[in-house]
């Protein structure tokens, strides 16, 4: 994991990634797959994601202030499969890290954890809206630290050239995903 400029943020997320959200707040965390995160600003480098009101993420994600952004890959997609698939609030006395065993890192930043084997990861800080939070589930933040696995991300791009299993994936739709298809 190597730190990027915030300023290229918008490389990473400029293609459509799934991404993974992490949240915490006191002793609680969670992690829920997103299709909907966009790059917004270079200058301070800013995000917006779409977040269910009725999400335990969200509800992790307003208390504490702040969120991050993982990019899964190939190798990671039964986990995206399965931490979508159930809220955090249906696993009493665990949580979804624990019940999938997905091992993580702390952030440089924020208190959300990062997880390990992704492709990117951004550590962001809520900038309260809360017209957009309340009526479009629309969240916009500051990206205050990013960070890129070198092998596929670097001088500001990607290149998984020689690294299938670690290309982004994008979700189409009813639980199909495809991977980011080869360079042009």
């Amino acid at each position: 994991m190597k730190p990027i400029e915030v300023s290229h943020i918008a490389r990473l997320l400029n293609h459509g990634p799934t991404t993974l959200i992490t949240s915490s707040h006191a002793d609680k965390r969670n992690i829920m797959a997103a299709a909907w995160v966009c790059a917004l600003d270079f200058n301070p480098a800013k995000v917006t994601v779409v977040i269910d009101s009725k999400t335990y993420t969200r509800e992790l994600m307003e208390a504490e202030g702040t969120f991050a952004i993982n990019l899964p890959c190939v190798q990671q997609i039964e986990m995206v499969k399965q931490v979508g698939a159930i809220s955090g609030r249906d696993l009493p006395g665990t949580d979804k890290f624990a019940e999938y065993g997905i091992a993580t890192f702390a952030a440089h930043k924020i208190s959300a954890p990062l997880v390990e084997g992704c492709v990117g990861w951004l550590e962001c800080k809520i900038i309260s809206e809360p017209h957009n939070q309340n009526t479009y589930d629309l969240f916009i933040a500051e990206v205050v630290a990013a960070h890129a696995d070198e092998r596929v991300f670097s001088e500001g791009r990607w290149h998984f050239d020689d690294h299938d299993a670690l290309r982004t994936v994008h979700h189409i739709a009813g639980g199909v995903f495809f991977a980011t298809g080869q360079q042009c």
